[in-house]
């Protein structure tokens, strides 16, 4: 089914419409917010909404354009923020009771620039707790629930973010990524999430600022879209230590391309090292033909990705311990037991442990960069399974294989994030049940420009992304 209203028109087609003053800026907020009124009840992705405020900043939006102000790329398009990134003035709560009344008084960078450009803010969406998991549920605001079929999760850390994409409740959204969280929701939601190079978008204030396994990016309902707002969050900064130096405005530019002599590494199931439920599998084998109908070439290749479980797990551990080892300290009994077992997981690491990971980290990109000398694009599925129900904590088996911890079915997503390199996820199919199931593109080091071309291409060929969930027929 295809829905056209105008909280489903691209943030372009959006912003190109405000600039030519076809619709107002408070018009546009006011037929988001009222779609917030009509979907968020069954969908639980907006969970603090600032209405009034909202539109007072698209009248004083409009007001400056009508002045003739120069306003930015972002100009009156409506965004609520992912519930981890702070934001001035309004509650920045984590998904924790701990810090259900926290208000901070400064936006962090990436808000910041978001805000800079001319967006105006909505609301905060929700999280996991502390973003530990990739199943939006927490003790403060519930569960949020899948809008192709409200009986699933809506994946996460990003399940609020892109919840609200795939029900047009707003046209951009802002996510983070470490084991696979702008990634796996935008397959669950069938929208389209980037994670881009570590220091790509840089993260400010951060306690480990040298740290290349969180990430900061975006999220949209098309790769253009996407794009455009890759191009407000990148570029350097001088509280950034890992900051990359060239200027996010390259990020806003045509993505047509000719794919012909592309190399394409097609891996299923990364050599038999993941289990793939064969749901997932039976979407994706036809859909990878699609670069070869464009001029690519496709081969089965593996990528030797020994030591990445390694590298990611103990890097992530240490991380939970120095950023949340001190709320552990205070508030143990109001942390979920997962959280606190990283926690403590991450304490018990050694120095060596530590450099030991650091090491096969090392091993590990150069062996990536040896095999981009081969392909172009690694392509591979997002999520191991699909959207599965949303009353599960995680799913604790798949096709056959056990599953033993909340992080074990995201390996095929973050085993990419070890490496480092930019990896998209691009909506693919469907299940017989209905449910979206995501195509993950994996690019060159640093080469954000070229995958993003790549992905609008097979967007374009597949228009799968146009596909609306029943929730807003």
């Amino acid at each position: 089914m295809v829905v056209t209203d105008v909280c489903f028109e691209t943030a372009r087609g959006m912003a190109a419409a405000l600039r030519r003053m076809e619709i107002s800026a408070r018009e546009l907020v006011g037929a988001h917010l009222d779609r917030i009124g009509s979907c968020n009840g069954a969908v639980n992705a907006v969970v603090t909404l600032v209405a009034e405020r909202a539109l007072a900043e698209a009248a004083a939006a409009d007001e400056r354009l009508a002045a003739g102000e120069p306003v930015g790329p972002l100009h009156g398009l409506p965004m609520a923020h992912k519930d981890t990134h702070a934001t001035a003035g309004i509650r920045t709560t984590k998904g924790s009771p701990i810090l259900a009344d926290d208000v901070p008084v400064e936006d962090e960078l990436v808000i910041e620039r978001i805000r800079a450009a001319g967006a105006i803010t909505l609301g905060k969406t929700n999280v996991p707790e502390f973003a530990v998991g990739s199943h939006t549920f927490n003790p403060l605001f519930g569960a949020t629930r899948n809008p192709y079929d409200l009986g699933r999760s809506a994946g996460g850390s990003s399940g609020g973010a892109a919840a609200a994409l795939a029900t047009g409740m707003h046209p951009l959204a802002d996510g983070s990524d470490t084991g696979g969280s702008l990634r796996n929701p935008a397959s669950f939601c069938n929208v389209v999430g980037l994670r881009p190079a570590p220091g790509r978008v840089p993260s400010h204030p951060v306690e480990l600022a040298y740290s290349t396994l969180n990430v900061q990016g975006p999220m949209a309902r098309t790769v253009s879209d996407v794009a455009l707002l890759l191009s407000v969050m990148a570029g350097p900064d001088p509280r950034s230590p890992i900051a990359i130096e060239e200027r996010g405005s390259v990020f806003d530019a045509p993505l047509e391309r000719d794919l012909t002599g592309l190399r394409v590494a097609w891996s299923p199931d990364l050599g038999g090292s993941i289990p793939v439920d064969a749901a997932v599998r039976a979407a994706l084998e036809p859909q990878v033909r699609v670069f070869e109908e464009l001029g690519a070439t496709v081969e089965r290749a593996d990528p030797d990705l020994r030591g990445a479980d390694e590298v990611f797990r103990t890097l992530r551990a240490w991380s939970f311990a120095v950023s949340m080892g001190p709320l552990l300290a205070r508030h143990r009994d109001r942390m979920k037991a997962t959280l606190v077992g990283n926690i403590e997981e991450g304490r018990r690491l050694t120095g060596a442990d530590v450099a030991r990971a650091e090491i096969l980290h090392s091993a590990l990109f150069q062996r990536m960069r040896r095999f981009y000398e081969r392909y172009d694009v690694l392509a591979l599925p997002v999520s191991q399974v699909p959207p599965f129900p949303v009353e599960m904590e995680y799913p604790t088996e798949i096709a056959g294989v056990a599953q033993g911890s909340y992080l074990d079915w995201m390996r095929s997503a973050y085993l990419i994030s070890a490496f480092g390199h930019p990896a998209i996820s691009v909506p693919a199919g469907f299940t017989p049940d209905g449910l979206p199931v995501g195509l993950q593109l994996v690019g060159a080091h640093r080469g954000e420009a070229g995958l993003l071309q790549v992905a609008h291409a097979f967007e374009q060929a597949t228009r799968v992304g146009e596909r609306r969930p029943p929730l807003v027929a």
